[in-house]
């Protein structure tokens, strides 16, 4: 691991740590310090790192800062019934230019991808989820985003990378990488219409903010994931004051919770990030410990994987196949273990998009195709293989 990267936590917050009762998170977590250096990744399932870097950030200046709140508000929460081994390898501080600080966070995160650790990145603006994503250019796989935010942040592609334009760079630079891309939580009005169009005709998945509000039926877009981008943007402004493009809309921080602990329990999920935290706008540190909790719920989640995703062992599942007139049959599995669904996707063996061949739905994508009518799931992913 490339430790050169990456500063490490404030003493000021191991100060505050010593203050708190022995069973709280803190005292379970192994934190990167002046005192005992770098810590042995061995074993680690989560990595937890800052990114102090907000010069790309669109109107948020100053995103990057003060990430030592949440570290503090972390800290203090009790944990659950817990395996997973927690690792803080602190901050990745502002290179010299911006393209520095991408550098050295692909790295990191590439680093801890091939060591089949999770990265949980706190901080920063909303670009740093193309800097996620280019570090699975390693992995040579094709992969999946969902994001929760308020906006596509498409931008126009002659656009400079920042965090509201990032998505049109993922979608067209090389190497494409891309297999689909979800939004949820997206509100009308802070979108062009066009842009709502190009998502629908990409064969993306969108989900409007109401829509989203039905939390069952968004958990799919999660299980379907390699990486998870929650721009705290998308948290309503009285739940979550620290952010400049906060809006009175938005969730509610126990429904964001809850999308935090779907992206936890997905087995399909290997990177984690909360963005656009402006300290300089938090009121008594709420936003600062909302996204604790957020942290928490995605750290418990994580503790129960149970590891259904089909195949294990067809023994585990049941197998429904619905006859459909004009079509070839749809294949359902079920998991005895969570009662979760998926549908199958008829693919070549030699194809490159062979791990999208189980798309994961709702039981609702299979009552509706008993009454002979083809899931929108299932017909986007289909159209995205043509």
């Amino acid at each position: 691991m490339n430790q050169d990267f990456l500063s490490p936590v404030k003493e000021s917050v191991l100060a505050h740590l010593e203050l708190q009762p022995s069973l709280c998170l803190g005292h379970k977590i192994l934190v990167h310090s002046e005192q005992n250096g770098f810590p042995d990744l061995e074993g680690v399932k989560i990595a937890i790192f800052g990114v102090q870097e907000d010069r790309n950030s669109q109107n948020n200046f100053g995103c990057g800062e003060n990430l030592n709140f949440i570290r503090q508000k972390l800290y203090e929460l009790f944990p659950g019934n817990w395996q997973t081994e927690i690792a803080d390898l602190g901050n990745v501080l502002k290179g010299n230019s911006v393209t520095d600080t991408y550098f050295a966070v692909s790295e990191i995160i590439s680093e801890l991808l091939l060591k089949n650790i999770i990265p949980v990145i706190i901080g920063g603006g909303q670009d740093i989820t193309y800097v996620n994503y280019r570090a699975y250019d390693k992995m040579e796989q094709t992969v999946n985003i969902t994001a929760v935010d308020s906006r596509f942040d498409l931008g126009n592609l002659d656009d400079e990378l920042t965090s509201q334009s990032y998505l049109s760079k993922i979608i067209m630079q090389k190497p494409n990488n891309l297999f689909n891309y979800s939004n949820v939580g997206y509100q009308t009005y802070f979108n062009p219409q066009d842009e709502i169009n190009l998502l629908d005709n990409l064969f993306f998945d969108t989900c409007r903010l109401g829509k989203a509000k039905n939390l069952e039926n968004i958990e799919p877009a999660f299980r379907n994931a390699d990486i998870v981008s929650i721009d705290i943007g998308a948290i309503r402004q009285s739940e979550a004051p620290a952010n400049k493009n906060a809006s009175p809309n938005g969730f509610y921080g126990e429904e964001i919770c809850a999308l935090s602990r779907y992206a936890g329990i997905s087995d399909k999920v290997s990177s984690f990030g909360i963005y656009e935290y402006n300290s300089k706008l938090d009121n008594n540190h709420q936003t600062a410990s909302l996204i604790a909790q957020i942290i928490w719920y995605f750290i418990e989640g994580v503790n129960f994987r149970v590891k259904d995703y089909p195949f294990s062992g067809k023994e585990n599942y049941q197998k429904f196949t619905v006859l459909l007139e004009d079509d070839d049959p749809l294949t359902f599995y079920k998991s005895n273990k969570t009662g979760r669904w998926w549908m199958e996707i008829n693919i070549l063996s030699d194809n490159k998009y062979k791990r999208h061949a189980l798309i994961p739905c709702t039981y609702q994508d299979y009552t509706q195709a008993t009454k002979q009518i083809i899931p929108e799931r299932w017909y986007k992913a289909m159209r995205k293989l043509i």
